[in-house]
């Protein structure tokens, strides 16, 4: 990938601000398309340092547990103690969501918030979402598309993966099928820039 003015994903990724849009206005509307977990097992696809999403599985969506796959050392155990006070409700493991460590249909719910297109293989990702999904579990996914990642200002100031196949609304909806998902909703806003889908597996 060609050298940044500045690493924006890194201050993006762990900024206040970005923790802010998740809760109020990301969250929400993942919520409102697919509902509750209740007293379920939840899974988050790279948490972060904050562990935003983590939280917010146990106090919006109602699930029991959750637990974190992060790819970073550092991420891991910075995300184990801004979650200390939620005791053994939350987890957060090293591991990579192209192959994720939790056995098949072991988990109530799937969440993945900008995942995707970090990720090259990221069709992969959904692959193992499916895979980790119990009958009826659900993939929770928003995405900023490739209208945003490839817009020329976003790529002065962030690094993504450079093979070309971006996530797009319709893509992230034809990969959910082809692994063996049913979407049930979908959203996309700004202009086509963000989407949000949840998906079911049979």
């Amino acid at each position: 990938m060609p050298p940044t003015l500045v690493d924006g994903t890194r201050l993006w990724v762990d900024a206040r601000l970005r923790a802010l849009v998740q809760r109020r206005g990301e969250a929400p509307i993942l919520h409102r398309l697919g509902g509750d977990v209740p007293g379920g097992r939840a899974l988050e696809l790279g948490p972060g340092r904050r562990g935003t999403g983590l939280r917010l599985a146990l106090e919006l969506f109602g699930a029991e547990q959750a637990t974190g796959v992060e790819l970073y050392p550092a991420s891991v155990a910075d995300a184990r103690l801004a979650l200390d006070d939620l005791g053994g409700r939350v987890t957060v493991v090293q591991g990579d969501a192209t192959a994720l460590p939790q056995d098949d249909s072991s988990v109530d719910a799937v969440f993945g918030y900008h995942v995707l297109h970090h990720v090259g293989p990221w069709r992969e990702v959904v692959r193992e979402a499916a895979r980790v999904l119990r009958p009826g579990g659900r993939f929770y996914s928003c995405e900023m598309t490739a209208r945003f990642i490839d817009s020329r200002p976003l790529r002065a100031v962030s690094r993504h993966p450079a093979d070309g196949d971006r996530p797009i609304p319709e893509a992230i909806a034809d990969a959910c099928r082809d692994a063996g998902l049913t979407v049930v909703a979908q959203e996309t806003r700004l202009a086509g820039l963000w989407t949000g889908l949840v998906a079911t597996r049979s």
